[in-house]
Parts: C-alpha cells; sequence; structure tokens
C-alpha cells in the first residue's frame, strides 16, 4: 500500500485544512484524479493522486488541519505488496526482501465481484456526467494549463511509501466540469481506457507527479465590464432670491444676476438627473425604487433594468438577513454567541496586518482629483479595436499611474530592513482584492514592463483567479507596492494598512460627480479621492506628497502617459 502524505503545495506551508474527500474507501484512481480540497492560509488547492490504484483508507477527517508530511491516505496499487491490513502504513517492501507472491486478500469495500463493479463505474460514470451538466448556464471551464505544460513529469516507485514528495501538479481549485472522470476500469492499476486522458501506467511505474504549471496570464480575459459610475450627489439646493426691496440695481446688473441664478439651476438639474431609460424608469417608479440609490452598471453610466433586480434582491436579502439574525433573549448570552474558528486565510492576513500595523509607522495623506478625463479615457479605450475583448476600468489608468509615479519616486517601491532599504528596480503591482475566503493581495510581476493591454489583461486575469480560488502563493510573494479599490464598494476613501514588506499603498475611491470650480464656475465633473498610507521609516512626508501628487497628475491628464 502507498502512502500519500501532505505535500507543501506553497512556499512554506506547514499546515492545511482537508476540506472535502473526493474519494471514498473502495474507490479506483488514477493518475491525477482530484483526492481531496484543502484550504491553505492563502489558497484553495485540489490534490492529485501520485498513484493509479485503490483507495485502502482515509487518514484524516475532513475539517481538520494537518501539518506538511503526515500521512492523509493510502492506495493499493498493482506493484504494491500484500497488505497486512487497512492499518498497515509502513509502505512498500524494501527492495530484495522477498514478496508474497499470493494476490491480497480480500478486503471489505476494497473489491467487489466483476458484474458488481461493472454496475458501480457506471453509476459514477453517471454521477461525473451530471456534475458536468450541472455547470450549464456558469462559465466555461479553462484548461489550467493553458495548453502549454510545462517541463516534464517526474516519476518514481513505491519503495519510498512516505515521502511524500511535493507536486508540481498540485493546483487551485477548479470548476466541477473541470474534473477527470474516474478509471472505469476493473483492474486498480491497468491501462486508462481510449476515452480517458490519463495515460496508461506501465508495469512497475506507479507514482507518476502531474506536470502542469500554471502561469499568470493562463486563461483568456474577462469580458468587457461597464464603466464604473458613482451614485449622483444630493440636488443642490436652490438659491434663494436676495433682499432687494428698496434697492434698484442697474439693468445690466440684474441681467447678470439672473444669468447666474439660470446657470446654478442648470447644474442642480445636472446632479439630479440619473441616467435610464424609459422602461427602466417606469419599472422603478412601479416597483419603489429610488433609482439614485441604485448602482449603475450600464456601458454609458444608465442604471439598467438588471441594476434595479439586482438592488431589489440586495434588499430583500438584507431585510431577510436582518430578521433572522437576532435571537431572543434567554438569560445565556453564550448560547447566543456565535464562535468562528480563526484559520486559512482570515488567520494569516490577521497576522500580516497586524505585523505591519506594529513594525511600521504609518503616516496617511489624501488627494481630492477630477478624473473627468480619465474617465474619457477610459470610455475611448473601450471602443478602441485594440482592446476589444478587454475588461478596461479607470483601475488600470491608477496602476500606470503608480507606475509612472513610482519611477519619479523610486523609495515608494522599498521595503525596510534594520541595516538596508532595498530600492526595487522593478514593480510587482499588488491588487488587494476581497474574495469569500478573506482579503488576498496577489500581485502583477513586473508590471512596469506590460503594455497598457498587457497590463489591464493581467488586472483582470488577476482578479477573475482571486475571485474563483484559484490564487497561487507565488503570486503572492514578492510583492513591492499595492493598491486597494475601495471605490468599487462605494466608499469615498480609507486609510488602507501597508501589505506587510512594503512601504506604500495606494486607496482607490469611487468616483462620482460632483460639482467643481473649473474656470471660476461651478460644473459638474468626475470626482475621486485618492489615499495613501507609507512606512515612515522609509517615505518622508514630502516623498510620499510628490508621489501622491505624481499619481493625481496622471489620473487628471492620461495623456502624460503617452509622452
Amino acid at each position: 500500500m502507498e502512502i500519500f502524505t501532505l505535500p507543501d503545495v506553497g512556499e512554506g506551508l506547514t499546515e492545511a485544512e482537508i476540506t472535502e474527500w473526493k474519494v471514498a474507501v473502495g474507490d479506483t484512481v488514477a493518475v491525477n484524479d482530484v483526492l481531496c480540497e484543502i484550504e491553505t492560509a492563502k489558497s484553495l488547492v485540489e490534490l492529485p493522486s501520485p498513484y493509479a490504484g485503490t483507495v485502502t483508507e482515509l487518514m484524516a477527517p475532513a475539517g481538520e488541519t494537518i501539518e506538511v508530511g503526515a500521512p492523509i491516505i493510502g492506495i493499493t496499487t498493482a506493484a504494491s505488496p500484500s497488505a497486512s491490513g487497512p492499518a498497515d502504513t509502513q509502505g512498500t517492501t524494501p527492495a530484495g526482501s522477498p514478496a508474497d507472491a499470493s494476490p491480497p486478500a480480500p478486503e471489505t469495500g476494497t473489491t467487489r465481484p466483476s458484474e458488481a463493479e461493472a454496475e458501480v463505474d457506471a453509476a459514477v460514470d453517471a454521477a461525473t456526467g451530471a456534475t458536468s451538466a450541472a455547470g450549464i448556464g456558469e462559465e466555461a471551464p479553462v484548461p489550467r494549463d493553458g495548453g502549454d505544460p510545462a517541463g516534464g513529469s517526474s516519476s518514481g516507485s513505491g519503495s519510498d511509501s512516505g515521502s511524500g514528495a511535493a507536486l508540481t501538479g498540485s493546483g487551485p481549485k477548479a470548476d466541477a466540469a473541470t474534473r477527470r472522470p474516474r478509471k472505469t476500469s476493473a483492474g486498480a492499476a491497468g491501462p486508462a481506457g481510449p476515452g480517458s486522458s490519463t495515460p496508461p501506467v506501465p508495469s512497475g511505474q506507479t507514482a507518476v507527479a502531474p506536470s502542469w504549471s500554471p502561469r499568470l496570464r493562463e486563461e483568456p480575459a474577462a469580458r468587457p465590464a461597464p464603466a464604473p459610475s458613482g451614485t449622483p450627489a444630493p440636488p443642490a439646493s436652490q438659491p434663494t432670491a436676495p433682499a432687494t426691496r428698496g434697492l434698484k440695481l442697474p439693468a445690466a446688473v440684474g441681467q447678470w444676476v439672473a444669468a447666474g441664478r439660470e446657470r446654478q439651476t442648470d447644474v442642480a438639474g445636472l446632479f439630479e438627473r440619473v441616467l435610464a431609460k424609459p422602461p427602466v424608469r417606469r419599472i422603478a417608479k412601479e416597483l419603489g425604487v429610488d433609482l439614485t440609490k441604485v448602482r449603475a452598471t450600464g456601458q454609458f453610466g444608465e442604471v439598467t433594468r438588471t441594476d434595479v433586480e439586482n438592488y431589489l434582491a440586495e434588499r430583500e436579502t438584507n431585510i431577510d438577513t436582518s430578521g433572522s439574525f437576532w435571537m431572543p433573549d434567554t438569560g445565556d448570552n453564550a448560547a447566543r454567541t456565535e464562535r468562528i474558528r480563526v484559520k486559512g486565510v482570515r488567520k494569516a492576513t490577521a497576522a500580516a496586518v497586524s505585523e505591519s500595523y506594529r513594525d511600521a509607522p504609518h503616516v496617511s495623506i489624501f488627494v481630492d482629483v477630477d478624473a473627468s478625463r480619465t474617465m474619457e479615457f477610459v470610455k475611448r479605450l473601450k471602443s478602441s479595436r485594440e482592446f476589444e475583448g478587454v475588461k478596461v476600468t479607470p483601475l488600470l489608468i491608477l496602476a500606470k499611474a503608480v507606475i509612472w509615479a513610482a519611477a519619479r519616486n523610486p523609495h515608494v517601491n522599498a521595503s525596510w530592513t534594520d541595516d538596508e532599504i532595498l530600492v526595487k528596480h522593478y514593480m510587482n503591482l499588488g491588487i488587494a482584492a476581497a474574495t469569500p475566503r478573506g482579503l488576498l493581495v496577489p500581485n502583477v510581476k513586473n508590471a512596469n514592463e506590460l503594455s497598457l493591454r498587457d497590463l489591464a489583461e493581467a488586472l483582470g486575469t488577476l482578479a477573475r483567479r482571486a475571485r474563483d480560488g484559484k490564487t497561487q502563493p507565488t503570486e503572492m510573494a514578492d510583492g513591492t507596492i499595492s493598491i486597494t479599490n475601495i471605490g468599487a464598494l462605494g466608499i469615498d476613501t480609507g486609510t488602507p494598512i501597508i501589505n506587510r514588506g512594503e512601504v506604500a499603498i495606494v486607496a482607490f475611491g469611487t468616483i462620482r460627480q460632483k460639482p467643481w470650480v473649473v474656470s471660476g464656475e461651478v460644473i459638474p465633473r468626475w470626482i475621486t479621492t485618492l489615499g495613501g498610507s507609507f512606512d515612515h521609516r522609509v517615505v518622508d512626508g514630502d516623498l510620499s506628497a510628490r508621489f501622491m501628487a505624481d499619481v493625481a497628475a496622471i489620473m487628471e491628464e492620461p495623456a502624460l502617459l503617452l509622452e
């Protein structure tokens, strides 16, 4: 029996929790079949089987945290010697020892009569097909290797059963539709059938390490998303007539005052206006929805019917949740207190932000920016043939602005040690991502070398992988500076905590129309607030101010990027 130990699927992983077993005792598995799903401090990972055979024993229950190197499953292979029982965890017989020529003793749940096994395998195939069919209507699965597997596969015998070598094929959680079907042949380690995607395993060669190596931009670009837009500001108050009783003004002065009032009224009307088509306005009126409270996702910043429906669904969900959240007073508050064990991403995030806030003296500054030309630039890029099929948002312009400003102020792209300041002449740009599992900060490697289109594709891939739980530890390592897009949640600004190992982070607030003075006149403009937190050991107030001013300059005039 081959013993598979928990491998180190990341950099320096010490433990992981088995969230779900994908196999049971008695199941037949092939090389690369998914055995279980584990949750590390940074990602969800599916562990593929390095052996072909029959599952003999599950050595760790789901929901338990296991240390790296601990045995988790036993698999009987064709090359394995006779097992003394399910409790045998000593691996295969050492080379040179006499082997038992008799076949292994039948065990309950491990062998079946050929007819019964055929029926069970047929049921497994049917279940697998049903699982794949359940994905109809969802986003199509993406090949994890991008069609270009890297490196050669390594193989070895079962003589070192407890080695637990790290699997190069250990990858992130994939969609259900991408699971490989289980082997349907009656033999435990025979060659795969004609329809199987798993290559046959030669006699005497039972352990084959997978060889795919995911790359950052291995998936196609995301579908274009609508330009973000904010909720219009409250209507400006109407000007009141000045007290002029008993005072005669020249006719020219009176006309000038009247024209000024007219302009103020027009500006106020612009802020009250919400872009929406008549059918959408009618539906909103019938349902009692205030369109100024609905987040617009239309191509030109208009509120769509889907936006209204989503707003209603979210409101109903919040009402239902709030009604079922509170518990009646029973005199025992402990019974009304929920306990959530700190683990995985939450545990890693808590340790990282605590260390950063404790060790790095934070200083924060803020600047309001007229991003109207950035919005126009984004609109032009979306209609450009070069950016067809690529998601373009104001975050792309901010990312380029940060790269440009860091080149002019290099010490913001650095790290601190007790003896040295390490200035990085490359930029791995981190993007904070809120995922169902917690906060992740993957980074775009060598972002300074990417064109605008390549950077847009990389940002889209980064966000998509984070949402799908596919982010790998290597994608979050060696960051140099970060951006947090709190504006996506409708927040104006904040004081972000610096990512551990860096000295600067930029917070991107929501972009919304506000009154703005241009050439002495108040007109509506797209305004955002940028916030920055800096490690004061490295970045002084003057440097942080110059850096933020440079970032703001690009947001106000993106054409500077073309110079």
